[in-house]
């Protein structure tokens, strides 16, 4: 007796995904390295000279790490309260932060206690960083102030109270001494120059300001605030260059890549988005387990270093060639021993070679169909999961019944909510080109075996109406599409140069031959 041959589940082509060289560059990362902080990660700096230590502030501490450290090589608790915003100096030799307690502290990197304290502020300091010459400090805080600090001194220098609303962000120039910018809640960026006493720019933001970059040429500045990334240009007066839309919740950090030829903007909805600076256009996504609230990446990118609101540290290093040639290596040389082995024996004449009969595993429908159960394949192939994430195990079935010549058994003798079913399956996928031609055939028997019934069930009538529509709509795209095509061609063949070419014997050349012809409408071409 012949063996039961399986429904054969044909394979069509997927569109597989665009590789770039940016899709190569930014996968080149080993697999992300976790450590668990005491709470939120709100801040990760990474010092400006070798070897790139960075500094990491969570809860009321502010950690530094090695690059490639999993334990904190040097620690700061001096905080009473939750610490924000631990920035390295130029030279990696102070580090400032602020504190939910108001106060402002200055460490030295390789001490624990801290050098200066900075009083004046009246809540919580979320915003604090070095000016360009590093001897003067910018803070900003929840009391709708920033101010400038003299770090020998430990004076006030300055104070401006032009936000009406916490400020959350704020960077200051590394060209210019006096000039540092703030985004606060109350939507607005401002740019203020430390020789005068108000604003010398304003923005609107048009969302609370989370995060706020310049470029290294300072002549672009970019500002993250709700769903949108901004870049503004600050030669022209603050105008807006481009607006960003790609995330779809608060963008909460942002970070320069690649020597200023990329762009990362990290977001509570768990991604990290990869902008290209010519076009603005995403090149890289990465991906999250969960809500990022701040972003860090080491110079020529050799680590990215993600805080989430659950206090896990993600790091990322680069794949050295060292580390892939020796995972190929170490791949390739238990397959070599598996493959050889065995590849010297010769059989001897006298050897019997005794096979064990191999079983045979049929899927569900396929044992009803062995079964001749053609109503009950169809129903197994139907089941919802199937139906509507694997469209070609049902197509599959229906075209072995066909091919049998027991699909209008199989489709007969069906309820409403059967029938009902069979039916959108027919209108989901009818204008797929894969499976058209069946799903043809499958209609045809349907309104051959139903057409009796027709107006005795709102629900199939409703089914029929949609897939009257579907069919309407699809002819006027393909009379449509014809038109199209008969376009198309007059353009071509008006396009197409003309030759000149002399008839033997006369002093005549085709291209001065006109034909007219009449002018028809385009469906007719």
């Amino acid at each position: 007796m012949a063996s039961f041959k399986p429904t054969r589940i044909q394979v069509y082509p997927k569109l597989g995904e665009k590789v770039t060289q940016d899709t190569l560059y930014w996968k080149n990362y080993k697999a992300p390295v976790q450590i668990k902080e005491f709470g939120a990660i709100t801040s990760i700096d990474f010092s400006p000279l070798a070897p790139h230590t960075y500094a990491v502030t969570a809860s009321t501490r502010v950690h530094i790490y090695g690059p490639f450290s999993q334990e904190p090589v040097k620690t700061f608790t001096r905080f009473k309260d939750t610490a924000y915003s631990g920035r390295f100096r130029s030279d990696g030799q102070l580090l400032v932060a602020g504190c939910e307690d108001s106060a402002v502290r200055l460490f030295d990197v390789s001490g624990r206690v801290a050098i200066r304290m900075f009083k004046g502020h009246t809540k919580a300091v979320h915003v604090a960083d070095f000016t360009s010459h590093g001897y003067q400090i910018l803070t900003g805080s929840d009391d709708y102030t920033c101010k400038l600090w003299d770090i020998p001194n430990s004076a006030e220098l300055t104070s401006y109270k032009e936000h009406t609303d916490y400020i959350r962000c704020g960077i200051t120039s590394k060209l210019n001494r006096d000039l540092f910018f703030t985004g606060s809640y109350d939507h607005t960026l401002k740019l203020f120059d430390a020789r005068v006493d108000k604003s010398v720019m304003n923005m609107d933001h048009g969302q609370p300001v989370e995060s706020l970059l310049l470029y290294p040429s300072e002549g672009l500045l970019v500002s993250a605030g709700g769903r949108y990334v901004k870049v503004w240009d600050l030669l022209k007066g603050g105008q807006p260059l481009v607006s960003l839309k790609n995330h779809h919740k608060t963008v909460t950090s942002l970070c320069l890549g690649s020597n200023g030829q990329r762009l990362l903007s990290a977001s509570l909805d768990r991604h990290v988005k990869v902008y290209s600076t010519t076009n603005y256009k995403v090149v890289h996504n990465f991906d999250y387990a969960a809500s990022i609230l701040s972003l860090g990446l080491a110079p020529d990118d050799e680590s990215i270093v993600v805080g989430m609101t659950n206090g896990i540290l993600s790091i990322k290093h680069k794949r050295t060639p060292e580390d892939s040639k020796g995972a190929v290596q170490q791949k390739r040389q238990p397959a070599y021993r598996i493959f050889v082995k065995g590849k010297n024996y010769v059989p001897k004449q006298e050897d019997y070679l005794v096979s064990k009969p191999v079983r045979q595993y049929l899927a569900k429908y396929d044992k009803l169909l062995r079964k001749f159960n053609v109503s009950k394949a169809l129903d197994e192939a139907m089941e919802q999961w199937t139906r509507l994430r694997k469209s070609e195990i049902p197509m599959a079935v229906i075209k072995e019944l066909d091919r049998r010549g027991t699909l209008k058994n199989a489709l007969a003798g069906r309820d409403e909510k059967e029938l009902c079913q069979l039916l959108s399956f027919v209108i989901m996928n009818l204008v797929d080109t894969r499976f058209t031609a069946t799903l043809t055939t499958m209609a045809e028997m349907l309104l051959d075996i139903y057409q009796s019934t027709v107006g005795m069930s709102s629900l199939v009538d409703r089914q029929l109406l949609r897939l009257q529509e579907l069919l309407d709509k699809e002819t006027e795209y393909q009379q449509e599409l014809m038109e199209v095509l008969g376009m198309l061609d007059v353009l071509f063949a008006s396009a197409h140069p003309r030759k000149e070419v002399t008839l033997p014997g006369r002093d005549v050349c085709l291209c001065s031959i006109v034909v007219h012809l009449p002018i028809l409408p385009c469906g007719y071409l």
